[in-house]
């Protein structure tokens, strides 16, 4: 009888161990979707388990693994603050499906937007909710640990957590944010079903039967997800599947996204038009385009900045370059002597002195102390326009009445108005003089030239032309009118782009080639026609067009973006 007894309890014990051990199947819709198609995922887990699914791209990163320069540099320095290696490897792309992610971490309230140097880092004019994963491996309890998939160490959740929620790690490495308007706050990693509320977590569905262990999850994929990558797809620590995503639509292999290029084209169309007709901004709002419509990033491994802006680089050249021919050969109204010295010194900042400036300044601060500067050209502009100040700038008045005399005689008969070309008076290193309709103006090239050094500087930093400080600078400090400005500012921007061109060369970065290309074609076609529509409008308007130029800028430098 005793044997029987012990015979029972055995298996008992047998049938409760087995009971006890967690097990989970699954399948996978299908084994190949389009980029930002719906992946289902169907199967079974033990009744009464939690469920974690954890889909992760086959393919590795470790920070060893970038070509870049400037990511080397910064992964050196990351490393030893954030508790990982150079040789510590996490899937790029990786996505953690749960009905418990509060074991991964919590949402909690994040501040965004405004300057940081008044504001400090973890601070900001706007505030909206982000998911935090928990800041130390062992935090996360001992089996929820163990259904991470292919993060397995401490090392790898220390790199996995900066990469998610460090703007630097989102643009570099993982290259999907989430956004709450224009603003990327963090990576989208650790997910659960949509009902949570949570932006992070919209276009996810999760049903689990906790009673039968029956469950169904979906996800939308990443629309900019790379051709032909590969993912491991793990329910509850079992291999289920593989699936690969295909190409949905056009790919930019270093601008690592798809877009039309047609659309490219029409942008830079709008941008080089707006540019050659003001001489300003016309990188800026390139960047801007880039950023908010094309999602400009990076092959893995490098930062988006350093592919975006070489990119801009054929915006400020080409632009240029599409319009000189009208207002250097045709109308003939190019500053020369001051157009020559401004560029030689921007080429020089840009090319040389650019490097060695943008490594030591912060560009956070840099950027927001710009972006006072700025301002107070905007609003400087603004101020010449009143009548106190025409009346002391008497040859601009009288410029100004004859161009609209001009204009008005010209509707009446019928015909395109003509513009007033360029006739040097006097030509010296620190003084160049010339009449513009009949009125004198004077300038000193060499004071121009030494500005040229500092805006070559920006341009290296920002990716940019320049022309935004050039143009306020010629028409305040020099009080030259803007249809003298600009063809100067357009030259100065031609030296820049091929200065800061150079450079990034030299430092081994090149831009997307058909984001390039379809930037030269709209560039140049929309240089022709801003140079064309410039005489359209009054010396007043354009200089009201300058001053919200830099108004805008200025709310884009201190991140207070309306659009938000």
């Amino acid at each position: 009888m005793k044997k029987v007894s012990m015979c029972f309890a055995l298996m008992m014990a047998i049938l409760l161990c087995a009971a006890s051990v967690s097990w989970a199947n699954g399948s996978i819709s299908a084994s190949a979707y389009k980029a930002g198609d719906v992946v289902e995922i169907t199967g079974k887990i033990t009744p009464g388990a939690d469920l974690y699914i954890t889909v992760s791209q086959k393919k590795m990163f470790a920070p060893k693994d970038t070509d870049g320069v400037h990511e080397t540099k910064k992964f050196k320095g990351v490393t030893k603050k954030k508790g990982f290696g150079m040789d510590t490897k996490i899937p790029p792309l990786y996505y953690l499906i749960t009905n418990v992610p509060e074991k991964f971490g919590k949402t909690d309230k994040k501040k965004f937007g405004g300057p940081s140097v008044l504001l400090g880092k973890k601070n900001g004019i706007y505030s909206t909710t982000m998911f935090y994963l928990k800041k130390k491996f062992n935090d996360i309890d001992a089996q929820a640990r163990g259904m991470l998939g292919p993060i397995k160490t401490e090392e790898q959740w220390n790199f996995f957590r900066w990469a998610n929620e460090s703007g630097y790690g989102i643009n570099t490495i993982v290259k999907e944010g989430n956004r709450k308007g224009k603003v990327v706050i963090f990576s989208r990693s650790v997910i659960t079903d949509q009902e949570s509320g949570n932006y992070w977590d919209k276009g996810t569905s999760i049903k689990l039967n906790k009673e039968t262990g029956e469950y169904s999850a979906s996800f939308k994929s990443f629309r900019h997800t790379p051709p032909k990558a590969q993912f491991d797809v793990l329910v509850n620590g079992t291999n289920i599947g593989a699936y690969t995503v295909e190409k949905n639509g056009y790919w930019l292999s270093k601008g690592f996204r798809y877009m039309n290029p047609l659309w490219i084209v029409i942008g830079a169309i709008l941008v080089g038009t707006y540019f050659s007709m003001i001489g300003a901004a016309g990188g800026m709002l390139m960047a801007a385009f880039q950023v908010l419509v094309v999602n400009t990033m990076g092959p893995v491994g490098i930062n988006a900045a350093n592919v975006l802006k070489p990119s801009n680089m054929a915006l400020t050249l080409f632009s240029p370059l599409g319009s000189f021919y009208r207002y250097a050969m045709v109308e003939k109204r190019v500053a020369w002597p001051v157009g020559l010295s401004f560029g030689v010194g921007i080429f020089i900042g840009s090319i040389w002195l650019g490097k060695y400036v943008s490594a030591v300044l912060p560009m956070k601060a840099y950027k927001e102390w710009l972006a006072v500067l700025v301002v107070i050209m905007g609003i400087k502009t603004l101020m010449e326009m009143r009548p106190a100040a025409m009346a002391k700038r008497k040859n601009i008045k009288a410029m100004t009445k004859k161009f609209n005399d001009e204009i008005a005689k010209a509707k009446a008969e019928g015909r395109s108005a003509e513009m007033g070309s360029i006739e040097p008076v006097k030509t010296g290193l620190m003084d160049y003089r010339f009449k513009f309709w009949g009125e004198e103006f004077g300038i000193n090239p060499l004071l121009f030239a030494i500005l040229g050094l500092a805006i070559g500087i920006v341009s290296r930093s920002f990716g940019i032309g320049g022309g935004f400080l050039l143009v306020p600078a010629m028409t305040t400090l020099g009080a030259l009118p803007m249809y003298v400005a600009v063809p100067i500012s357009l030259i100065g921007t031609c030296f820049s782009s091929v200065g800061a061109f150079i450079g990034y060369l030299m430092t081994g970065y090149l831009p997307d080639m058909t984001l390039a290309i379809a930037i030269v074609i709209g560039g140049f076609a929309g240089g022709m026609l801003g140079s064309r529509a410039q005489k359209m409008f009054s010396e007043m308007t354009l200089k009201v067009v300058l001053a919200l130029t830099l108004f805008f800028l200025f709310f884009r430098f201190f991140k207070i973006e309306i659009w938000i």
